[in-house]
């Protein structure tokens, strides 16, 4: 057994702890810190991350200033039974709680003060169908109640920076669209590793590697790693190249109301949509079309009823 393929076998084998690793250098420098497999189902990050530890700790990969914190398995239990979750979702409730109700509430007690004793976050997930890996980011600038932030252009810089050819923007707000067409008020149900980061003062990037299925996810992975280390000036490493294109911003997300309502196809994340175009029919037959020319992403055949089916999007440019 290789020495990355034994770690995540701990992890399996102990899903009662967490397992990370810290390297700081004497130089003063940011301090990042980077998560795998908050989604237990979604490994590339996890194989990534233990890979770079093997070459840290092996002396391939050396820390040249700053603090780097790698946590390759976020979720044991979820990754241990290749689900996405152990006992609900950790990216949804991120939210440090006093009594903890529940295993991912007990993840969510350990690693809330670890991210919040660092600068940046990278967050690696993959997604359910074939598409381009994209990074995520959060909010603009902005001091409104729900997700105040200050510091997207340093967020941005980030997400440009891993590797990805995309960019998606607008999360969170239409997220919480989507709970109130669930009949639910935005509250702390939308708050995930990335918006707790935010809230501590500090930024987050999420990063889509592909498909959960697709190898190539792990050096997608690998390779933002050490974009955010070159970008952040944390080691001496090759940088991918830098994203300098127009971001995207969500715009709408559709739910699933019944089992019988079917993708009029099978959508690719970032397939174009002409305004009109069917883009998927309900179980009663009535078709489902796009507002707006744009794009489709996340689409889900297989979504619980009430969750998200698929979301819109457009180009926008953002420096």
């Amino acid at each position: 057994m290789s020495a990355t393929h034994e770690l995540l076998q701990r992890a399996i084998d102990n899903p009662g702890v967490l397992q990370w690793h810290t390297w700081s250098a004497l130089a003063p420098g940011p301090a990042l810190v980077v998560l795998g497999a908050v989604h237990g189902n979604e490994a590339c990050g996890a194989h990534a991350i233990a890979r770079a530890m093997d070459d840290l700790l092996h002396g391939r990969l050396t820390l040249a200033r700053g603090r780097l914190t790698l946590v390759p398995v976020a979720n044991p239990l979820a990754f241990g039974r290749n689900t996405r979750e152990g006992e609900r979702n950790l990216n949804r409730r991120f939210v440090p709680l006093a009594a903890p109700r529940d295993y991912e509430d007990r993840i969510t007690s350990q690693l809330a003060p670890l991210l919040a004793a660092h600068d940046a976050l990278l967050d690696l997930h993959s997604f359910h169908t074939p598409g381009d890996p994209f990074a995520m980011v959060g909010p603009r600038n902005n001091s409104g109640a729900r997700e105040p932030f200050a510091r997207a252009g340093e967020e941005m810089a980030l997400a440009r920076a891993l590797g990805a050819q995309r960019v998606v923007e607008g999360w969170l707000e239409v997220y919480d669209r989507a709970a109130r067409a669930r009949g639910q008020l935005p509250d702390e149900e939308g708050i995930g590793t990335n918006e707790y980061m935010r809230s501590q003062g500090g930024y987050a990037v999420t990063l889509e590697c592909g498909q959960h299925e697709d190898p190539q996810a792990i050096e997608v992975a690998a390779r933002a790693l050490r974009g955010a280390l070159a970008a952040l000036g944390l080691a001496q490493v090759q940088a991918p190249a830098r994203f300098t294109g127009a971001s995207t911003q969500l715009k709408e997300v559709v739910l699933r109301e019944s089992p019988h309502d079917r993708l009029a196809r099978d959508w690719r994340s970032f397939d174009a949509v002409q305004a009109g175009e069917v883009i998927g029919i309900r179980a009663d037959g009535r078709p489902v079309l796009a507002p707006r020319a744009g794009c489709v992403l996340f689409s889900h055949p297989e979504a619980e009823v009430g969750r998200e089916w698929f979301y819109l999007a457009e180009s926008e440019t953002r420096p």
